[in-house]
């Protein structure tokens, strides 16, 4: 059975060369003969060979076998990966060792025997093969390195208040060192942790992002530390923890402040070690990863030691940095919007919308609880349901003070007071009639309170309102999970 794998055979003799290409033909899938070196160059930029078979000299009394040389040397030039087999009638160990030294995989003698030659030849070709899929796995790694790890949008920072920010970011950015961003939810902490390693040694490498709040405890050894294969019921196979898979790049730890004391502990222990032993291994492995963290738990709360461990604090705070809230980035307010505005136009086809100088100046007046974040739903929002070029106030939701709710708030049940059926300040309304409008407005009443998808959005608007936009309070609250409160906030337009 002929194995998959192409063959490039070159020698000067004929013979040789027919010789050669009826043994390769049988067993393997595709074997070519060149009697002239100077056609290597072309031949090799035409088609990838997984294994070469060079000879050491051309042309009538030629033995020095430095031909061979200078077309191995140029083969390696034009291709790094490439696995050559030399060979030659003259020659010892000593040629042996100069034609590997200079980059050869093996080295075959004439005449050659059969079965050695086909033993040699398939293991060359195992090996350009496995160089070949090496070497396309690293470019497709290092494609979707810079596909996962680059801004997928501009980092917009020109208000004032920003700018210490930025200063800290500059002045960090190249170092190691750990950096805690704090903030409101929605401000954009994961977007300046993602700038922090755009500016770094480490940007050609992987930024990975795990959100804290979201991993269940059960799973958080597993997710971040990874895991043997039958570690416990479910484990299939081994995988490779968050921590292993930044290895050389950016972790970027998001709702840090939400990880319970006991699983603080398990990770201060990794980071001071700066290794990692897998769920079900016996072995720990190093790691190289920078640390980035977030919250948007008060500092105040952070250093009490009953909710978060100062030891951890110290390690993840090298550099801490608090990012302003929207209402605080009043000259960011209107770029920010003009640019989800472009984006959301393009995706939905409604190119040429704008913002009115209206709605920019209701814009600045708000106070935008849910940051850039609440920011990028409205507009969103509006785009797909604007019937005009011109956005307005009315394609908004901005209530000039945002309620503060708790999640127990309800909508109030309809009482019926007991009024009098005649209304003595309306002698020409009848019994019948009042009754009439008094239907009607149960109706209409039990309508509102009754709607089901009108409940919902009250119901999560308040929670989020009541949380102050803590995506995963909330989303705890309401029992749901953070992907299913998203979903619903969009469904919503909150």
């Amino acid at each position: 059975m002929k194995q998959q794998g192409s063959v490039l055979l070159v020698d000067d003799d004929e013979d040789i060369l027919v010789a050669g290409k009826l043994l390769l033909k049988r067993f393997f899938s595709d074997v070519r003969i060149c009697n002239q070196p100077e056609h290597i160059p072309t031949l090799l930029n035409e088609h990838r060979f997984d294994a070469i078979l060079l000879d050491m000299n051309f042309g009538p009394g030629e033995s020095s076998g430095e031909q061979g040389y200078n077309w191995l040397d140029k083969i390696i030039a034009l291709d790094p990966q490439a696995v050559v087999i030399m060979i030659t009638a003259h020659g010892g160990i000593d040629t042996a060792v100069e034609v590997m030294k200079r980059g050869a995989t093996d080295f075959i003698a004439k005449p050659w025997q059969n079965e050695k030659v086909i033993a040699t030849v398939s293991s060359a070709v195992k090996l350009g093969q496995s160089r070949g899929e090496a070497s396309a796995l690293r470019q497709t790694n290092e494609t979707l390195t810079k596909l996962t790890s680059r801004q997928s949008q501009p980092f917009i920072a020109n208000a004032n208040s920003m700018q210490p920010v930025m200063n800290i970011v500059e002045r960090c950015a190249p170092t190691d060192a750990n950096v805690l961003i704090l903030g409101e939810n929605g401000t954009g902490k994961e977007v300046i942790a993602r700038a922090i390693h755009e500016k770094s040694a480490r940007s050609g490498n992987i930024f990975i992002t795990v959100d804290l709040g979201a991993v269940p405890e059960s799973l958080f050894e597993s997710e971040l530390f990874g895991h043997k294969k039958g570690a416990f019921t479910g484990a299939m196979e081994d995988r490779v923890g968050r921590i292993l898979a930044a290895n050389g790049g950016t972790l970027f730890l998001d709702e840090i402040g939400n990880l319970p004391m006991h699983l603080q502990a398990k990770l201060l222990a990794v980071l001071a070690q700066r290794e990692v032993t897998p769920v079900g291994a016996n072995k720990a492995t190093p790691f190289n990863v920078r640390i980035l963290a977030a919250t948007n738990m008060p500092l105040a709360q952070l250093r009490d030691e009953r909710r978060f461990r100062q030891d951890l604090l110290f390690r993840l705070n090298t550099v801490e940095l608090t990012l302003p809230a929207l209402r605080q980035r009043t000259e960011d307010i209107i770029p920010i919007a003009n640019m989800y505005l472009a984006d959301y136009a393009r995706k939905y086809a409604k190119d040429g919308i704008r913002l009115s100088q209206g709605l920019q100046d209701a814009f600045k007046a708000y106070s935008w609880p849910g940051n850039i974040r609440e920011l990028k739903h409205s507009v969103e929002r509006a785009v797909i349901l604007c019937s005009s070029d011109e956005l307005g106030t009315e394609d908004f939701q901005l209530n000039a003070v945002p309620h503060r709710a708790t999640f127990n708030d309800a909508p109030k049940p309809y009482h019926n007071t007991g009024a009098s059926a005649v209304d003595s300040a309306a002698p020409t309304t009848t019994v019948s009639e009042q009754t009439s409008a008094t239907l009607h407005h149960q109706a209409e009443s039990a309508h509102a309170q009754f709607n089901l998808e009108e409940i919902e959005k009250q119901t999560i608007s308040k929670a989020l309102k009541a949380y102050r936009y803590n995506i995963s309070h909330a989303a705890k609250a309401l029992g749901l999970t953070r992907a299913a409160l998203y979903r619903r906030m969009e469904k919503h337009g909150l």
